[in-house]
């Protein structure tokens, strides 16, 4: 018996066997978690593949968090799989190339915002459309990484991540 016995954790951007996402669904599953996954678009299919990669193979949903429908269905959709959710793992995280790498200041609006609402904006969305399956109580994990530092080529997804630290702390207030 593991402590994760009896609980139903998603966890959402698992892409490929090497990514922290796949490890956290794969020690869950080994600490007696049921496991939902999800993707959307052509990484729909990549997370179908990892997921029979797992100890036991878990459920892939399709999720765009730029997806106002799909977030709106998220909880119906998740119940054909779990009657609850005991935990949430945000590992979404995107910004188009144009948003990366020098230039800071100078990218356009439109790169940044796809960054903010694909990496930051989502952890609030995401927790927002599973609330209806939180019990009395339930965990949200946002993956990230140092953002008290600039990072070379990283650029607008910097920020984004020093944004999504922010927005965790006042999901939790």
């Amino acid at each position: 018996m593991g402590i994760l016995e009896g609980k139903k954790i998603l966890v959402a951007g698992v892409l490929t066997e090497q990514s922290i996402a796949f490890s956290v669904a794969r020690i869950a599953q080994e600490q007696g978690a049921t496991v939902v996954l999800s993707n959307f678009g052509r990484a729909l299919s990549l997370c179908q593949r990892i997921a029979k990669r797992l100890p036991q193979e878990a459920p892939v949903i399709e999720l765009d968090v730029t997806d106002t429908e799909q977030l709106a269905t998220l909880a119906d959709r998740l119940r054909e799989h779990v009657d609850g959710l005991d935990g949430v793992v945000h590992s979404i995280g995107l910004a188009p190339l144009e948003a990366m790498g020098d230039g800071f200041p100078e990218v356009a609006w439109e790169h940044a915002a796809t960054a903010f609402q694909v990496s930051t904006w989502s952890l609030a969305s995401l927790t927002q459309a599973c609330r209806p399956l939180f019990g009395d109580t339930a965990s949200v994990v946002g993956l990230t990484f140092d953002a008290t530092v600039a990072w070379p080529v990283y650029g607008w997804m910097g920020a984004a991540k020093a944004a999504l630290e922010s927005t965790s702390r006042y999901l939790a207030r």
